[in-house]
């Protein structure tokens, strides 16, 4: 079902942390009502918390900092989802997820691995043990890893191989601002991830310390769509998926988004969907050679920069017309 006469499979793209940004797919709701009820969803089960998170999510000035990870992880999680669950109600049949950072957690729902409350369960117990974590945050850099290794102290690491020359670094401040001067001075390109945490460098380990005991006792199914690994960067075996610490050492973990969409396209060409906030994962595909050649396609949902709610809506409607075209989404599904 996710192969399509072209022999293109289709790959749901879910973005993570650094996408976030004020009123994402906020044009959406009330409009688009499988995004709505999906959103609502997830509201319903973060209890009181989510009342505040849709006040903030709907705000142009919300009470708590978008970049917070009270806001950014669950907001992210739950537009994740919600435009993936949009995205299946209009016939598409992915043949696998691919999802960086949180996204991957969304994923995980999308292929019924967890059961939706479960995995809002994990998010806010992540939450709770991050927000104690110390301050910090991410950096991307034009340039390839072994480029910025020389530079790497005092916890800041590789926290995510985007793409051959975009690697993004993570750790705590004042270090991660020391490596951000060192290497400007030596005339790299970089700017920092919208992030007030260090996600992905050892130095949240301590913070998440026992949230497996937790996501052992969740019911885990075996993935209805495969789930292919950011961090793994291959498709996730039955052994890794039942794996309590697999999922408890995600925010720790570097994410290697760009080895996995290689070795998802080295497979077979594929149409993918970006459904996300912004458009960061689809630049990142764009600069792989199946996409450059024209193999492979890359749809995204929403606009690459916040604007009206308006635009969301257009944006939406745009790439459901080119998933009808590509043979993705049945026409008959067209309203």
């Amino acid at each position: 079902m996710g192969t399509l006469a072209t022999g293109r499979s289709t790959v749901l793209l879910l973005p993570g942390q650094g996408s976030q940004h004020l009123r994402m797919a906020a044009g959406l709701f009330g409009t688009e009502p499988v995004f709505t009820a999906a959103m609502g969803e997830v509201f319903t089960a973060l209890g009181t918390e989510g009342d505040r998170l849709r006040e903030d999510w709907l705000s142009e000035r919300p009470a708590v900092e978008l970049d917070h990870v009270t806001r950014s992880q669950p907001l992210l999680f739950a537009v994740d989802h919600a435009l993936g669950r949009l995205v299946l109600s209009w016939g598409v049949r992915p043949g696998a997820v691919l999802g960086h950072s949180i996204g991957e957690l969304a994923g995980a729902v999308l292929a019924g691995v967890f059961a939706l409350p479960d995995a809002v369960a994990l998010v806010r117990e992540r939450i709770r043990l991050l927000g104690d974590g110390p301050p910090g945050g991410m950096l991307a850099v034009a340039a390839a890893p072994e480029e910025v290794e020389p530079f790497l102290g005092g916890d800041v690491v590789i926290g995510a191989y985007n793409a051959p020359r975009q690697t993004v670094l993570a750790g705590p401040d004042p270090a991660l601002e020391k490596v951000h001067a060192a290497l400007l001075e030596a005339d790299f390109t970089c700017r920092r991830v919208p992030s007030l945490s260090p996600f992905h460098s050892p130095a949240l380990a301590p913070a998440v310390e026992g949230s497996a005991d937790l996501i052992a006792a969740l019911p885990v199914r075996p993935p209805r769509i495969t789930l292919h690994s950011c961090y793994t960067a291959l498709p996730l075996r039955p052994d890794e998926v039942a794996d309590p610490e697999y999922w408890a050492a995600q925010p720790v973990a570097p994410v290697r988004f760009w080895p996995a969409l290689d070795a998802l396209l080295t497979d077979g060409d594929a149409v993918l969907v970006e459904a996300g906030p912004g458009q960061g994962l689809a630049q990142l595909a764009r600069r792989h050679p199946s996409v450059r050649a024209g193999r492979s396609v890359v749809v995204s949902l929403l606009p690459a920069r916040p604007g009206p709610p308006e635009r969301d809506r257009a944006s939406v409607a745009a790439a459901r017309e080119a998933l009808i075209g590509l043979g993705v989404a049945p026409e008959a599904t067209a309203g």
